[in-house]
């Protein structure tokens, strides 16, 4: 586009016709920059001249006369009164400004006031040079800074309008460099550049063209006042008959990066649909690609179109409000469409963004599933491409949420396997989304046992140590899903994940918390991973957290009440209650009531504990147990001072003998009553209970054993706490079905559920009362829960 600088100097002066009289030749550049100095103005003209020569043969030239002082000489000349010397020594500095060396020197010389000085005289090659000088500059910050701050805004968007093409495109490359700058930006559409921009794109020269288009690409991602200013001067109309346009092929890349930075905006995006734009974009997104033919025609790449295309769309789909435009469009098909096909992986990219953001978009999830979308998403996850894989992962974190189908389809995909590896992930949002995922697999009870099968349990371990919330929540969350299974639970114990588990409960970020305790309750539907996780102290703290207001909640209420479930003792002692479903067994123990962070001894220590005036503790101290077993415990506890309740295997064997289970229901529990009420002193009138002494009974029985742990069949004188704790386990012990409460008072009760014939007489109806066993007064005898004889029994 250049032309012969010597062609636009001949139409000057006469001046420069004596200059050629002159002949002055310079054997070194020392002497020209020497002479740089000089008072004569013929000297000056040609010194000036033999430096821009000496420079445009190559960057050591330049530098060499940056070296020898060219630069500070060549300033001062630019505001010669002499005009033939002013415009020679801004051709010198435009020359030497191309080198990046001499650019960082220029730079703190300050010419750049004098420039744009020179550049509002009507000299057509001060102005290609001097805009050729500001255009190396300013891409230097301050640079930038100096060229706004002394009004070369308007001078420059004025010279875009100029003939010369040379001062079109570096006035144009200029002003491309300013506008990495937002606040240069709002000034430039303030001063209005788009509408010189938008003139430009229809410049013969195709460097101008594409320069136009990126600078508004610039603008439209810098200031999003662009928009309303594109609408109002129709620019869009413009930007989508260059797309259609195939001579203008060149253009289409740049054109689409333009538009990219506009899909996004709802008002924007409805101009670019009405004017075809979207059918535009489909076509370039699935025409296939053909021979490109000689990379040196200057037209657009198809991948780079194709990308850009494919860009317009994803950005588009970022904006919700643009999802119901977008299903209109049937862009999911256009989209699971391309990515079936082979596509450069800047491409695969974009499609990537596009079906992430529209996937969560409720009708786009079904008809994604529906194309067959899923599979083809899922595959994209074996390329090399992190962030390919990246995205893969959160469209499927977006199409599984909410959506069982779907979930399905990403399990049939083989999704879960390429997932599981992305658990040690260095991302935390990655792992996050990636054990979301699994985790609504493991939802599906019908492939639950398939996906622990697959080996994602162990792997789970290592996000639990995250410092990361959405990381932990999605973790305990999905390890909730896993631990309904047996053997999801036993592979989390062998992996050591329920230490990290539970230290969890420490965490101040209430959802984590709650999402532990979720958890913990699931894990602790067994007896070895609740007692591996009381080992790690989840009792003790559960406890404290119950203690606290702010951190107490029913999950973590729940959760204690779920280890509780397999520490009966602990829990009837904090709790004072234990439901039909627990069951009492040997080695069960009532110390009283035990309060919240209070440490319970276990019975062992208990048993090595010298007598005291404390409140005895009543063990369960034997039942019909084989040989193995007692010689397993008698090996694990040698040092225990236990004592075989024999009076008790005596009772349960009376009981066996007798035709107890051979009675109806509220026979059985009335027979139980009446033994248990035999066992501990028999029936006592209500005025005669201060004279039952029961208290010297049990002091009497701690010395006999010579210990504070008496085992329940050796109390001959009980009360209702003694009567209730042995019915509770003679029924449990007999399969019988009652609960154990514990009042104040050392009262206690048994509550019982017993079907009662309908009184209208059907025979098929029967209803559930819930009744209190009496034990002490009239054994056997049943009041119905919240009745005055109930209430005198539960009461002192």
């Amino acid at each position: 586009m250049a032309r012969n600088r010597r062609n636009k100097t001949n139409s000057e002066s006469s001046s420069r016709d004596t200059f050629e009289t002159l002949r002055i030749e310079f054997k070194t550049p020392a002497t020209a920059v020497l002479l740089l100095g000089s008072p004569e103005e013929d000297i000056l003209i040609v010194a000036c001249e033999a430096i821009y020569e000496f420079a445009e043969e190559g960057d050591g030239n330049k530098i060499n006369l940056m070296e020898l002082g060219a630069l500070e000489a060549l300033s001062q000349l630019v505001n010669h009164s002499n005009k033939i010397i002013r415009r020679n020594a801004i051709i010198g500095l435009g020359v030497m400004a191309t080198n990046s060396t001499v650019r960082n020197t220029m730079r703190n010389i300050n010419v750049i006031p004098s420039i744009l000085d020179r550049l509002s005289l009507d000299d057509t090659v001060i102005q290609e040079f001097g805009t050729l000088c500001l255009s190396c500059l300013s891409t230097e910050p301050s640079c930038k800074l100096n060229i706004v701050d002394n009004k070369g805004l308007p001078l420059l968007l004025k010279l875009l309008s100029n003939s010369d093409p040379d001062v079109q495109k570096n006035s144009l490359e200029t002003i491309h460099n300013l506008a990495e700058d937002e606040q240069i930006c709002t000034v430039l559409m303030e001063l209005g550049g788009i509408c010189h921009l938008l003139v430009l794109i229809k410049s013969p020269f195709a460097v101008i063209q594409h320069l136009a288009l990126r600078t508004l690409h610039k603008m439209a991602a810098k200031c999003k006042d662009t928009q309303s200013t594109f609408r109002e001067e129709e620019a869009f109309d413009i930007f989508i008959a260059i797309l259609y346009n195939k001579d203008l092929t060149d253009l289409h890349a740049e054109t689409l990066k333009v538009l990219a930075n506009c899909m996004s905006d709802a008002e924007s995006f409805k101009v670019i649909l009405n004017a075809g734009g979207i059918a535009m974009l489909t076509e370039f997104v699935l025409t296939p690609k053909l021979s490109e033919g000689n990379s040196s025609s200057g037209k657009s790449s198809h991948n780079e179109i194709q990308s850009m295309a494919v860009n317009c769309i994803a950005r588009a789909a970022q904006n919700s409000d643009l999802h119901q435009f977008l299903h209109d469009q049937k862009v999911e098909k256009v989209l699971v469409d391309f990515l079936s096909c082979g596509a450069n992986d800047i491409a695969k990219t974009y499609g990537c963004e596009a079906v992430a953001a529209l996937s969560s978009f409720l009708p786009s999830k079904d008809v994604f599933r529906d194309l067959g979308g899923i599979p083809v998403v899922v595959r994209l996850m074996k390329g090399r491409s992190t962030v390919i894989r990246d995205l893969v992962i959160q469209t499927l974190a977006n199409l599984t949420s909410g959506n069982h189908l779907n979930t399905m389809a990403v399990f049939k995909a083989g999704g879960q396997k390429m997932l599981v590896p992305r658990l040690c992930d260095a991302c935390p949002k990655l792992v996050a989304n990636s054990v979301a995922i699994l985790g609504r697999m493991a939802a599906q009870e019908e492939i639950r046992c398939k996906v622990i099968s697959q080996g994602v349990v162990a792997p789970l371990v290592e996000p639990l140590k995250s410092t990361d919330t959405e990381v932990l929540i999605s973790t305990l969350l999905c390890i909730c899903e896993l631990a309904f299974e047996e053997e999801a639970r036993a592979k989390l114990l062998s992996a050591g994940g329920l230490e990290p588990l539970v230290s969890l409960l420490h965490s101040s970020h209430m959802e984590v918390l709650r999402c532990a305790c979720m958890a913990i309750s699931v894990c602790a539907k067994d007896e070895p991973t609740a007692m591996e996780m009381c080992h790690f102290g989840a009792l003790e703290i559960l406890q404290e957290i119950n203690l606290s207001i702010n951190r107490r909640s029913k999950f973590t209420e729940y959760a204690l009440v779920s280890l509780l479930k397999y520490n009966l003792s602990l829990k009837f002692g904090l709790l004072g209650y234990l439901t039909t479903g627990d069951v009492i067994t040997k080695g069960f123990y009532d110390t009283g009531k035990v309060w919240f962070g209070q440490k319970v001894l276990t019975i062992e220590e208990l048993s090595m504990e010298p007598i005291n005036q404390e409140r005895p503790v009543i063990v369960v101290q034997s039942n019909e147990i084989d040989e193995a077993q007692e010689k397993n415990e008698a090996q694990s506890s040698p040092e225990s001072n236990r004592i075989d309740d024999v009076s008790l295997q005596f009772l349960i064997k009376e009981i066996q003998e007798s035709e107890l289970l051979l009675k109806d229901e509220e026979e059985q529990y009335a027979a139980l009553a009446w033994y248990v009420s035999a066992a501990m002193g028999g029936p006592i009138e209500r005025e005669d209970l201060d004279a039952f002494a029961w208290l010297q009974h049990l002091d009497e029985l701690k010395l006999q054993v010579k210990s504070n742990v008496i085992p329940i069949g050796m109390i001959r004188k009980g009360i209702h706490c003694h009567r209730a704790l042995l019915f509770k386990y003679l029924a449990d012990y007999f399969g019988l079905r009652c609960t154990l409460v514990r009042g104040e008072y050392n009262r206690a009760w048994n509550e019982v559920l017993i079907y009662k014939q309908d009184p209208s007489g059907d025979e098929n109806s029967s209803q559930p009362c819930c009744y209190i066993v009496d034990l002490m007064h009239q054994p056997g005898c049943l009041m119905e829960v919240n009745s005055p004889a109930a209430s005198d029994y539960q009461s002192l």
